[in-house]
């Protein structure tokens, strides 16, 4: 073992309690639950709505809603009760970190705002995660990924003839992140100073920084970028889809011009060199390349470009990602009880956290 110890054992002794419901929130504690932090995930009497999203398991469970809680504990409260909040109140006394997911105001509606339990704790980390946050005429607006992605330019710019929306959902998951980030920051914190923080994110907040290279060129000279019109949205022809003969696609993707020249005599096709500094949209090049990979099946390209070092790669369907040699080398998925977990894809010192227990539940519930 390193000096740096045990991936799981990083927030050893650090208590989380976990409000949020659905997707951003969840996903946040169980990232600080594969460092080593207890998380107690706190559910309305009725549950995480996320229950009642998705596919069932063999046993009728929920898989969504399993997936994203695995190795956390949980306990269900009434906080519009006498006995919730008195519940409450005891998992309050020791926590390190309150995770919540309510629109704006209704923690502080139910007596557990920030400023009241700042002043009974003011070592609390405090993080509020909401669809807008609490400034501006969206703040109590109800939205989802979709909507964030339609409100911060993404969507206008992304697809062929119309907008087309993502999946896995671009927000709710870059939500998680940053806030798992700045939890972190702030517990670093925390250790020199003795003082928590309030934590406010909105998800659709977290998209602006995820465009940085697009808002700075709009500052610079007023570029909207529209479908199309970008290297990275379709323009180019060295960063593109295309279909082949058996109904699959490639993508190629050699920005770089060595990538590229590498392309270019895999295909034999020494004329297209040059024409990578084609203008914008590239429509001529494109139509040349769908023809050629048009042509040829997925088998026979991976043949021709096997050793060609080109940024090409056949276009997967999940249960051929699961199954490929990259990501079993890469021990990114692992099964644990029955159940496939993705793994935290970082290693430190050579370690990854350890798989996810299932969901504790109180006994009871």
């Amino acid at each position: 073992m390193s000096a740096l110890g045990d991936v799981g054992s990083f927030l050893s002794g650090v208590k989380v309690l976990d409000l949020s419901q659905y997707i951003s929130g969840p996903v946040t504690s169980q990232i600080l639950a594969d460092m080593g932090a207890e998380v107690i995930k706190i559910e309305p009497p009725a549950g995480d709505g996320m229950r009642d999203l998705g596919p069932r398991d063999a046993d009728g469970e929920p898989v969504f809603y399993a997936s994203l809680n695995a190795g956390k504990s949980l306990r269900r409260l009434d906080l519009k009760s006498a006995d919730g909040r008195s519940a409450m109140e005891g998992l309050l006394v020791d926590a390190d970190v309150l995770i919540e997911g309510f629109r704006p105001g209704v923690m502080a509606r139910l007596g557990f705002g920030y400023a009241a339990l700042a002043a009974r704790n003011p070592a609390l980390i405090y993080c509020s995660i909401s669809g807008y946050g609490t400034d501006g005429p969206l703040a109590n607006a109800a939205g989802h990924d979709g909507n964030y992605l339609a409100e911060s330019g993404i969507l206008d710019r992304n697809g062929r003839d119309a907008p087309v929306f993502f999946d896995p959902p671009i927000a709710d998951m870059a939500g998680a992140l940053y806030a798992a980030i700045a939890i972190l920051g702030a517990l670093n914190a925390r250790q020199r100073t003795g003082e928590g923080a309030h934590i406010e994110l909105g998800l659709a907040d977290t998209l602006m920084p995820l465009q940085s290279m697009q808002v700075a060129e709009w500052g610079a000279n007023g570029t909207v970028p529209k479908r199309g019109s970008t290297y990275l949205n379709g323009a180019a022809a060295y960063y593109n889809l295309y279909r082949t003969a058996d109904g699959r696609h490639v993508m190629l993707g050699p920005v770089e011009p060595r990538f590229w020249q590498n392309f270019c005599a895999a295909a034999e096709r020494p004329d297209w060199v040059e024409r990578q500094n084609d203008s914008l949209p590239q429509t001529g090049l494109i139509a040349e390349i769908t023809a050629f990979f048009a042509g040829r099946n997925l088998a026979e390209i991976a043949a021709q470009f096997a050793d060609a070092d080109c940024c090409l790669s056949p276009v997967l369907d999940l249960s051929e990602a699961l199954s490929s040699e990259q990501v079993r080398a890469r021990g990114l998925v692992q099964c644990a009880d029955g159940a496939l977990q993705t793994l935290f894809p970082a290693t430190f010192n050579g370690q990854r956290p350890a798989l996810r227990a299932p969901l504790c539940v109180e006994p009871g519930l």
